[in-house]
């Protein structure tokens, strides 16, 4: 896959290196666990700390399909 370049924002998650979606997807993920971001009663969910707060456009929490889209709006073309 060709690699992406994550903005500022998406770069404190995931690092400033352009890598490929399916990575930036993995480290996000691996995040998301290592900060306890996933809810407890409805895994579709992510609450956002104050890095994912910023990507996810400010939103508190939002499904892991949103957070797809989101996510795009924060790679540099």
């Amino acid at each position: 896959m060709k690699p992406v370049q994550p903005d500022d924002a998406l770069a404190a998650i995931v690092g400033s290196k352009a890598l490929p979606r399916t990575e930036l997807t993995k480290k996000l993920w691996v995040y998301i666990k290592k900060n306890g971001l996933q809810d407890a009663k409805n895994k579709r969910q992510i609450n956002a700390d104050d890095k994912l707060k910023v990507v996810f456009n400010g939103k508190k929490a939002v499904s892991m399909f949103d957070m797809t889209k989101l996510v795009s709006s924060h790679l540099v073309k």
